[in-house]
Protein backbone atom coordinates (compact mmCIF):
# COMPACT_ATOMS: atom_id res chain seq x y z
CA UNK A 1 0.00 0.00 0.00
CA UNK A 2 1.35 3.45 -0.86
CA UNK A 3 0.92 6.68 1.76
CA UNK A 4 2.33 9.75 2.07
CA UNK A 5 3.98 10.98 4.73
CA UNK A 6 2.85 13.88 7.07
CA UNK A 7 6.07 14.05 9.45
CA UNK A 8 9.51 12.07 9.45
CA UNK A 9 8.99 8.35 10.38
CA UNK A 10 11.76 6.45 11.70
CA UNK A 11 13.04 3.74 10.11
CA UNK A 12 10.38 4.87 7.22
CA UNK A 13 11.11 8.07 5.59
CA UNK A 14 10.65 11.56 5.91
CA UNK A 15 8.15 14.20 5.31
CA UNK A 16 6.45 14.11 1.91
CA UNK A 17 7.86 10.75 0.73
CA UNK A 18 5.81 8.20 -0.76
CA UNK A 19 6.69 5.13 0.26
CA UNK A 20 5.25 1.45 0.26
CA UNK A 21 3.80 -0.07 3.61
CA UNK A 22 2.03 -3.40 4.27
CA UNK A 23 -1.68 -2.10 4.86
CA UNK A 24 -1.87 -3.69 7.92
CA UNK A 25 0.95 -0.79 9.29
CA UNK A 26 -0.68 1.98 7.50
CA UNK A 27 -4.36 1.62 8.06
CA UNK A 28 -3.63 0.33 12.13
CA UNK A 29 -1.26 2.74 13.07
CA UNK A 30 0.26 5.35 10.34
CA UNK A 31 -2.76 6.82 9.43
CA UNK A 32 -4.89 6.98 12.54
CA UNK A 33 -1.91 8.78 14.24
CA UNK A 34 -1.80 11.40 11.69
CA UNK A 35 1.43 10.33 9.98
CA UNK A 36 0.57 9.40 6.89
CA UNK A 37 -2.43 9.05 4.50
CA UNK A 38 -3.05 7.38 1.18
CA UNK A 39 -1.25 7.53 -1.67
CA UNK A 40 -4.05 8.40 -4.11
CA UNK A 41 -4.17 10.32 -7.52
CA UNK A 42 -5.00 13.38 -6.71
CA UNK A 43 -3.13 13.20 -3.21
CA UNK A 44 0.10 12.80 -5.24
CA UNK A 45 -0.78 15.64 -7.43
CA UNK A 46 -1.29 17.82 -4.65
CA UNK A 47 2.16 17.17 -3.20
CA UNK A 48 3.99 17.45 -6.49
CA UNK A 49 2.05 20.87 -6.78
CA UNK A 50 3.02 21.77 -2.91
CA UNK A 51 6.64 20.67 -3.43
CA UNK A 52 6.79 22.69 -6.53
CA UNK A 53 6.00 26.16 -4.52
CA UNK A 54 7.66 24.84 -1.59
CA UNK A 55 10.89 24.72 -3.49
CA UNK A 56 10.31 28.33 -5.16
CA UNK A 57 10.07 29.55 -1.81
CA UNK A 58 13.17 27.72 -0.69
CA UNK A 59 15.17 29.04 -3.36
CA UNK A 60 14.31 32.32 -2.58
CA UNK A 61 14.81 32.49 1.32
CA UNK A 62 18.12 30.70 0.35
CA UNK A 63 19.06 34.07 -2.20
CA UNK A 64 17.81 36.37 1.00
CA UNK A 65 20.20 34.63 2.93
CA UNK A 66 22.61 34.54 1.03
CA UNK A 67 22.65 38.29 0.14
CA UNK A 68 22.44 39.21 3.39
CA UNK A 69 25.70 37.02 4.71
CA UNK A 70 27.55 38.89 1.65
CA UNK A 71 25.84 42.34 3.79
CA UNK A 72 26.99 41.00 7.06
CA UNK A 73 30.90 40.27 6.29
CA UNK A 74 31.43 43.80 5.27
CA UNK A 75 30.46 45.53 8.38
CA UNK A 76 32.54 46.47 11.22
CA UNK A 77 30.83 45.78 14.44
CA UNK A 78 32.26 47.77 17.49
CA UNK A 79 30.97 46.27 21.16
CA UNK A 80 31.77 48.94 24.03
CA UNK A 81 31.99 47.70 27.52
CA UNK A 82 33.17 49.23 30.60
CA UNK A 83 36.66 47.68 31.54
CA UNK A 84 39.53 48.07 34.35
CA UNK A 85 42.28 49.66 34.11
CA UNK A 86 44.33 46.80 32.83
CA UNK A 87 41.78 45.89 29.94
CA UNK A 88 39.80 43.23 31.67
CA UNK A 89 35.51 43.27 30.87
CA UNK A 90 33.29 44.11 33.74
CA UNK A 91 30.99 40.93 33.07
CA UNK A 92 31.30 39.52 29.20
CA UNK A 93 30.41 40.16 26.11
CA UNK A 94 27.52 37.75 24.68
CA UNK A 95 25.33 37.11 21.55
CA UNK A 96 22.85 39.74 22.71
CA UNK A 97 24.95 42.66 22.70
CA UNK A 98 26.52 41.48 18.98
CA UNK A 99 22.77 41.42 17.52
CA UNK A 100 22.14 44.92 19.35
CA UNK A 101 25.16 46.06 17.03
CA UNK A 102 24.14 44.56 13.86
CA UNK A 103 20.56 46.02 14.57
CA UNK A 104 22.56 49.97 14.72
CA UNK A 105 23.69 49.03 11.37
CA UNK A 106 20.12 48.05 9.77
CA UNK A 107 20.63 44.00 9.68
CA UNK A 108 18.43 42.24 11.60
CA UNK A 109 19.69 39.07 13.63
CA UNK A 110 17.89 36.71 16.26
CA UNK A 111 20.67 36.17 18.79
CA UNK A 112 19.50 32.76 18.52
CA UNK A 113 21.41 32.39 15.03
CA UNK A 114 24.32 33.80 16.90
CA UNK A 115 27.63 31.55 18.22
CA UNK A 116 30.81 33.14 19.51
CA UNK A 117 33.84 31.38 17.80
CA UNK A 118 37.29 32.10 20.12
CA UNK A 119 35.58 30.93 23.59
CA UNK A 120 32.10 31.15 25.67
CA UNK A 121 33.57 34.07 27.38
CA UNK A 122 34.62 37.38 26.32
CA UNK A 123 36.80 38.99 28.94
CA UNK A 124 38.79 41.12 27.47
CA UNK A 125 39.28 44.39 24.95
CA UNK A 126 40.29 42.63 21.65
CA UNK A 127 39.01 41.20 18.39
CA UNK A 128 36.50 38.73 17.79
CA UNK A 129 34.85 36.30 15.35
CA UNK A 130 31.15 35.02 15.42
CA UNK A 131 29.37 32.74 13.17
CA UNK A 132 25.85 33.57 12.42
CA UNK A 133 23.72 30.71 11.01
CA UNK A 134 21.13 32.43 8.27
CA UNK A 135 19.83 29.24 6.79
CA UNK A 136 19.60 25.75 7.02
CA UNK A 137 23.27 26.09 5.47
CA UNK A 138 24.08 29.11 4.76
CA UNK A 139 26.67 30.82 7.51
CA UNK A 140 28.50 33.65 7.89
CA UNK A 141 31.34 34.68 10.17
CA UNK A 142 31.24 38.32 11.50
CA UNK A 143 34.64 39.90 12.98
CA UNK A 144 33.89 42.26 16.09
CA UNK A 145 36.01 44.23 18.14
CA UNK A 146 35.24 45.00 21.94
CA UNK A 147 36.25 48.42 22.99
CA UNK A 148 36.91 50.25 26.41
CA UNK A 149 33.87 52.56 26.98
Amino acid sequence: MEIILKQDVANLGSKDDIVTVKPGYANNYLIPQGYATVATESAKKVLAENKKQQAHKEEKLRKDATELAALIEQKEIKIGAKTSQTGKIFGSVNTIQIAEALAKKGIEVDRKQITILDEANIKEVGKYKATIKLYKDIKTTVEFEVVSE
